[in-house]
């Protein structure tokens, strides 16, 4: 590790610390009432609790589950979909208007419709996450397509390549990296999105154990139900940054 990323992991830990520590400051000061902000060791102690019961590790598998399967159905739709448009100026130049219109759609906003349609299942929940969550990913590979060299264009067709094969040997490679950034956003507002549908649609998960705390006046439940949402997207957005980098070390060997 370098000198300056270790400067780094220290100056996050102090930060953190220092917030835990205006928490608790805050907390047994009597600065703000304890029945809405308890201290971060009641905190602590409901998270532990929660997992020695054994409710809070179903209700994270049901959030974390429902946000995989969402981020992984618009990850899918989206780089077939986007290579497709990305490859064809044609299908560009026909679709921009839809999906101009439709990217600043907020999936929220469709939750209604979907219930109305598909009831409070989990088709529903499913549904509204990967529609929410695929713009990131479709619109990233669709500009990563569109973007290829004219040179390896022209290669191509010296070399006789198919479509099919020329998207995956040419097209892929180029388009990875936004492909990549894209799906990042998209994991964020994927579990967004899978919280929303738990507290509006009763889904089983940690949305619906934060909404049914806050109005128990739990306090600490609801903190512990808020950090822990916070370290699920965390650990999600290390893990994507270490796939990203192992996927791209071929740009930085070159």
């Amino acid at each position: 590790m370098k000198s300056r990323d270790i400067v780094l992991f220290i100056g996050s830990l102090a930060l953190v610390a220092a917030m835990l520590f205006l928490w608790w400051l805050a907390s047994v000061a009597g600065w703000v009432s304890r029945a809405f902000v308890p201290n971060p060791f009641d905190a602590w102690a409901a998270l532990v609790n929660g997992f020695r019961r054994g409710d809070l590790a179903a209700q994270t598998l049901g959030t974390v589950g429902r946000m995989l399967q969402g981020w992984l159905l618009a990850g899918l739709i989206g780089i077939v979909l986007g290579a497709a448009i990305g490859l064809s100026k044609t299908a560009r130049d026909y679709l921009q208007p839809t999906l101009e219109f439709l990217r600043p759609l907020p999936a929220s906003a469709i939750i209604p419709v979907a219930i109305a349609l598909m009831g409070l299942s989990p088709a529903m929940a499913l549904t509204v996450v990967a529609f929410g969550s695929l713009w990131p990913t479709l619109l990233g590979t669709i500009h990563g397509f569109a973007e290829v060299e004219p040179r390896l264009k022209e290669v191509a067709r010296c070399l006789q390549m198919s479509g099919p094969a020329f998207a995956w040997k040419m097209g892929l490679p180029n388009a990875m990296p936004d492909i990549l950034a894209g799906m990042r956003l998209s994991m964020t507002v994927a579990l967004i999105l899978a919280i929303i549908c738990e507290m509006l649609a009763s889904q089983a998960g940690l949305g619906t154990a934060i909404l049914l705390a806050a109005r128990s006046f739990q306090s600490a439940d609801l903190f512990a139900g808020i950090a822990l949402l916070g370290a699920i997207g965390l650990v999600s957005n290390l893990a994507l940054r270490l796939v990203e980098k192992r996927t791209l070390r071929w740009q930085t060997q070159h």
